[in-house]
């Protein structure tokens, strides 16, 4: 008898319920999106699992989803810079820019330093051009270092 190849084709299975094609068509973070969506709704208050949502939802251009988790995780870490900041870009890409500058302070308070990141985040580009923004940074950004000076040797 010949060896049957593991492989088969849709007319040798029968025909396969559209449920079950469904979820096989879609892209990763598709998939991890519902995936993390099932387990937060067992778990609304998983920490780690919120973040990774939030960061999901965003990347895929979902921001009221987005917003919504970032809300849920300042509540749960009201002390987080990080999670401030991320809420801050949630608020101003869904156009809340008063907000999103009173919550970028609260993340500056809380120790939000990462200026660099900052500076190419394009996430907060509906405040950059916003007075209270650039009043904000000049408040919290560390001065630049002073040129170092040059040794001269003594002879």
């Amino acid at each position: 008898m010949p060896e049957r190849s593991d492989e088969r084709t849709q007319g040798e299975l029968g025909e396969i319920p559209k449920a079950v094609i469904a979820p096989l068509k879609k892209s990763q973070i598709d998939f991890d999106i519902d995936f993390y969506g099932s387990i937060l709704d067992r778990a609304p208050a998983f920490i780690d699992v919120l973040r990774c949502q939030g960061e999901l939802l965003s990347r895929k251009g979902l921001h009221e989803r987005a917003l919504d988790i970032d809300r849920r995780l300042a509540k749960l870490l009201p002390h987080d810079a990080v999670v401030h900041y991320n809420l801050a870009c949630s608020l101003a890409q869904n156009g809340f820019r008063d907000e999103a500058i009173a919550i970028l302070r609260r993340a500056f308070e809380r120790g939000y330093d990462d200026f660099q990141h900052l500076d190419l985040d394009t996430d907060l580009a509906a405040v950059r051009s916003d007075p209270r923004y650039v009043a904000l940074l000049e408040e919290y950004r560390p001065a630049p270092p002073p040129p170092r000076r040059k040794k001269t040797r003594r002879k």
